[in-house]
């Protein structure tokens, strides 16, 4: 299920690619890192729920926080709120 989730949300980044801004490109760019290192940390410790998954993509971008701009960071944060409401 967890693997599931992964892929779907980075396909919906993939179809963007195309016609996203450079801002976009970045968003991705930066979320793909943080959706993969989440879903491979619950994946080595055997969780399968979506929930906990989304969680910790959320606390893994929170703890990030100061390596974005405020206007990074929006950026980031409305493409990940976007990517969940479509996943």
């Amino acid at each position: 299920m967890i693997i599931e989730f992964e892929e779907q949300l980075l396909e919906l980044i993939d179809v963007r690619i195309e016609t996203a801004s450079d801002d976009e490109l970045f968003a991705g760019g930066y979320l793909r890192g943080h959706i993969s290192l989440s879903a491979a940390a619950c994946e080595e410790e055997g969780i399968n729920d979506v929930e906990t998954l989304k969680e910790r993509i959320q606390a893994s971008l929170e703890a990030a926080r100061s390596e974005l701009t405020p206007a990074d960071r929006t950026i980031v944060n409305d493409l990940w709120l976007e990517l969940v409401n479509n996943a």
